[in-house]
Order: C-alpha cells, then structure tokens, then sequence
C-alpha cells in the first residue's frame, strides 16, 4: 500500500504535534505547517521522525489567500497527493474583554484565522482530492475540523472565539453534504479542556474546576492531552469510520454531558 499524507495545520505544538505524531504512528507522512515558530516546527518534525514516518515543515499563514495555496502546492508537490487535511490551526483572543467592550480587531483576526482560512484551505485541498485516484480503502481524501466545546459553551469573555468555533462545527456539516458522494469524509473533532500552551494562563482555574472541586466538570477527572486529540484522528486516518461523515466526536472528558 503506498504511503498516505497528512496536511496538519498549526502542527508545531499543542493539539497540532500531538496529532502529527498519531498521524506519524499510523504511517503517515505529515507535512507540518507552522505559521512562526520554526523551532517548534522542526522539533515536531524530529518527534514525527522518532514515531516511525517522515515529512516536511512549511511556513504558512492560513489567514493568507497565497499561503494557503502553497500549503497544498508544497504537499502535493512532496507528497503527490492530500489523503487527509486536519484543520487545526487557531488563536484565542489576545485579550479576554467582556461581550459590550470587544472589539473589531480581535473579531477579524480570530475569524480570519480560525474559521476564514479553515474553509478556503479546504475548498483547495477539496478540489485537489477530487483529482486523487480512490486509495485502498475507496476514499480521495478526508477532513478533520478541529473544533473546541466553545461551540456550544459560551464565555462572555471570548464570544468571538466561540463563534468562530460554532462556524466551523457548521463548516463540517456543509462540507459533509458537498462531499459525502465524492468519496471524501469530513469530520469534526470537538476537544474540551486540553493542556498546551493556550489554556497555560488558565491552568490553576481548571484545576481547580477539574480536579479539586467535589464533583469536577467532567466525569473523567483530569486535563486533556494533545495525544487525546491525536488518537481521535488517527481513527479517522485509519478509516475507522467509513460510514460516517459529518460527524462530530466529543473528545472532552464527558464535558459534553447534561449532569444533575
């Protein structure tokens, strides 16, 4: 069988390298895109290396119209074709600001950046997998929307992210639709509190809701991982799912329960 290719955006730390390195275990090759740390990025590289698989390292800007293109010119060209795009990149708001006090210049970034870019980089690798001869397994590729429990949780203090989010939870389904008779699968990942970089300034907060409270906000009574993350995708990178599209897939600790 030849070897299968992974386009992960935001792949130099967090939820993204946990992903790479599943992605890597399952055989993959993964083209790691880093939009500035070219540090993290290589490392990531190193870690996909040491799980067995191979890639590249790509600089790009998922906001930007060109970087996008050459985002999946660079994995084609490497790669010779896309069997699975996973929309992980995103920001949080550079400052939490209450609903009536936030602003426009933290609306257009994180739209931008985590719903904007998301969509025309899948319509480009859409059009690219629709040339793609069917792999062993019937499909021309596959994609994975990484989305967040914001899209159904709200924070008064980061509505933009939330809607954002909930945008791309719907991107999933339009998608699903516009693909499901094309031979390509879309998914949604909904991850809830996970340790990386972006919850560090909130860690002694869910610490406390997680772990020290009575009852605790999940069920399962720990912080996420990346790896959580990763093994949900490479269950879809390995066809675990072949009948289903659209779906979304809560990987929250229980979160997304309704407790009395």
């Amino acid at each position: 069988m030849a070897q299968k290719s992974a386009l992960v955006t935001g792949a130099s730390r967090g939820i993204g390298r946990g992903i790479a390195i599943e992605l890597a275990h399952a055989g993959y090759r993964v083209a790691i895109n880093y939009a500035g740390n070219a540090a993290a990025a290589a490392e990531a590289l190193k870690l996909v290396q040491e799980a067995g698989s191979d890639g590249f390292i790509v600089q790009g800007d998922v906001s930007v119209a060109a970087d996008r293109e050459r985002l999946v010119a660079e994995t084609v060209a490497n790669f010779g074709r896309i069997d699975i795009l996973v929309n992980n990149a995103g920001v949080a708001p550079n400052v939490r600001a209450d609903l009536l006090d936030a602003g426009e210049e933290s609306f257009d970034r994180l739209f931008n950046i985590n719903l904007k870019g998301p969509f025309f980089l899948s319509q480009l690798a859409s059009k690219q997998m629709l040339k793609q001869e069917k792999d062993e397994e019937g499909f021309r590729g596959r994609i994975v929307n990484i989305t967040s429990i914001s899209v159904y949780t709200s924070s008064i203090n980061r509505g933009d992210y939330c809607m954002v989010k909930a945008g791309l939870a719907m991107m999933t389904k339009l998608f699903a639709e516009r693909l499901g008779n094309e031979d390509i699968n879309v998914y949604e990942i909904r991850p809830g509190v996970i340790a990386t970089d972006m919850t560090g300034g909130v860690k002694e907060k869910y610490d406390k809701l997680i772990i020290e409270d009575e009852r605790g906000i999940t069920p399962i009574r720990r912080w996420g991982k990346p790896e959580d993350i990763g093994k949900a995708v490479r269950a879809i990178a390995e066809d675990r799912f072949p009948f289903s599209t659209g779906a979304c897939f809560d990987v929250d600790g229980g979160f997304h329960l309704h407790r009395l």
